[in-house]
């Protein structure tokens, strides 16, 4: 629907000026605040993406989102028979195998994502792209990141753009598929909405904010913009897309400020793993480290929290 597009308007100055009192919210604190953060582990990516990621730190990975906080310190609070975990585990294509095979013999059904489509860059072939996919679910990924081609956004060929999501969408086949828009890399607010309104459109189950990999990932400004995206597709379609920020969110504090952003935006149904994720890798350590800090009043030292 180019009539969509072509009408788009980005505010920014009242965007930015939101984003600003975003940053100066009063977080919650005691229970409250435990309660948040455990919602916010149930909604984490645990990613990694390195150039020297091997089988061993794969299984490690694994084993860190089945038991993302220590035993002791959920029965603390309660919360020991509740089932807690990661969302996804989030890896490269040529480690999926690893992670699915790990997983299966924890007995347990996290899900595992797969960045595929060239990541991060998006700079390849279009058949690359799609064969990567295609491989990336073979193995048994249940869930595909794909990167656009900026260079479609930046040169306005937003039916080519529309073409490419979706030939993506259909290599996904039953794998749920988030578009990563590499919001730092197109430019403008504007382009930002109306690359997530084409992402949608396409048939994307997520769109997400970054790779990861760029100067600029997630910022409030972005989110805002994305988010109003996904409430006027909701209104005009009635389909819900998630929402997945990524990139440079690594405190605690930082995650229950994009959780309360997500509910003041698109309302308590969008905060579930189905449409709600935190693409991160060093975050869940400080996620647990603030709740070992609410049971015992104290910080944790090093060796005392298994690593991811």
């Amino acid at each position: 629907e180019l009539g969509w597009i072509s009408k788009v308007y980005v505010n920014r100055p009242a965007v930015v000026r939101h984003a600003e009192q975003i940053k100066k919210w009063k977080t919650v604190k005691g229970n409250w605040q435990a309660a948040w953060l455990l919602k916010a582990v149930t909604c984490i990516d645990l990613t990694t993406l390195s150039g020297d990621d091997t089988p061993s730190n794969v299984q490690r990975l694994c084993f860190k989102a089945k038991h993302p906080i220590r035993e002791d310190l959920l029965k603390a609070l309660d919360m020991h028979d509740k089932g807690i975990t990661v969302g996804a585990v989030c890896v490269y294509p040529a480690r999926v195998c690893d992670a699915v095979n790990t997983l299966k013999a924890a007995g347990c059904n996290i899900p595992v994502a797969s960045v595929a489509a060239g990541f991060p860059s998006g700079q390849t072939p279009l058949e690359t792209k799609l064969a990567e996919i295609r491989l990336a679910v073979e193995y048994g990924a249940r869930e595909i990141d794909i990167v656009i081609s900026r260079s479609l956004v930046l040169t306005g060929q937003w039916e080519d753009l529309y073409e490419e999501i979706r030939l993506c969408r259909a290599a996904c086949g039953e794998a749920h598929m988030k578009t990563i828009l590499a919001t730092g890399e197109l430019g403008s607010l504007a382009n930002v909405y109306k690359t997530s309104m084409i992402a949608m459109m396409a048939g994307s189950d997520f769109i997400k904010t970054s790779t990861g990999k760029e100067v600029e990932n997630a910022t409030f400004p972005v989110g805002i913009v994305m988010m109003r995206a996904i409430k006027e597709y909701y209104w005009q379609t009635g389909y819900k897309v998630g929402f997945k920020p990524a990139g440079g969110i690594r405190t605690a504090k930082e995650a229950i400020t994009w959780l309360m952003l997500v509910k003041e935006e698109l309302g308590v149904e969008w905060l579930t793993p189905e449409l709600f994720r935190l693409g991160a890798s060093s975050l869940l350590g400080d996620i647990e480290q603030q709740i070992f800090y609410h049971v015992t009043g104290t910080y944790a030292l090093q060796h005392e929290l298994a690593m991811a």
